[in-house]
């Protein structure tokens, strides 16, 4: 079973389309950049990578906060908007290939179907993950 629903998983596994992937930099700025991305194996997972990808500000950006987000849209005629958020853990990868890893917790999707869906994917934080505890500062 995949944490995406049926309508969800065709829409990701149709045409190819383009993402926009959010990091956070080291004092906390969002960082938005277009992307090219694939589902993991397991289907559960969205995978981002590109050329010379371990040298990018979102690796670097991951390796040091482990949480992004990615919006996956497109626009049909004649003004139909339909796409996912997908806001999760995520790890930088660097071998076989280096790519940037997320699993959902939360996903948001439009226009797939019957109207919006939302909703939270339970789970803990992958281990060791910085940000499992709460952050003294807020």
């Amino acid at each position: 079973m995949t944490v995406f629903t049926e309508a969800e998983l065709a829409y990701l596994r149709s045409e190819r389309l383009l993402g926009r992937l959010a990091t956070l930099g080291p004092d906390g700025t969002p960082h938005v950049t277009p992307v090219g991305w694939s589902l993991g194996p397991d289907g559960d997972t969205v995978e981002v990578t590109g050329r010379e990808f371990a040298a990018t500000k979102k690796f670097r950006d991951v390796a040091r906060h482990p949480r992004a987000a990615i919006v996956i849209d497109d626009v049909q005629p004649p003004w139909r908007p339909r796409g996912i958020e997908i806001r999760g853990w995520a790890e930088a990868v660097e071998r076989p290939r280096p790519m940037i890893r997320i699993r959902p917790t939360r996903i948001v999707s439009w226009g797939l179907g019957a109207g919006r869906s939302a909703r939270t994917i339970a789970g803990p934080a992958p281990p060791g993950t910085p940000g499992q505890q709460p952050d003294p500062r807020r």
